[in-house]
């Protein structure tokens, strides 16, 4: 298991939250490319609309896009409530 974050950018931190979660999902794919490329994976998020890529049924364009980019990755999405995902929340928080 491996982590890595990223701040959003001025202009990021305005797109809306399916947005910014399917961002956060694309660029993590690219930053882990070597050791993803090739194999079957599974992405965990607590934005339950993104587990509905892969059937093509997504109306945003931009999330559209970012999919669209990913084809070439063997991946699913796995829809975690966020209360039951304590690791991602404690990574997102502010440590001091």
């Amino acid at each position: 298991m491996a982590y890595a974050s990223k701040k959003f950018s001025e202009r990021e931190r305005k797109y809306s939250v399916e947005e910014r979660e399917c961002l956060a999902m694309v660029w993590g794919i690219q930053k882990f490319n070597r050791y993803l490329y090739g194999n079957e994976f599974t992405m965990e998020t607590d934005h339950c609309g993104l587990q509905y890529l892969k059937t093509g049924s997504v109306r945003n364009a931009r999330v559209m896009r970012w999919y669209l980019a990913l084809q070439n990755y063997n991946f699913r999405v796995k829809y975690i409530r966020g209360s039951d995902n304590v690791v991602a929340d404690y990574l997102s928080r502010g440590q001091d």
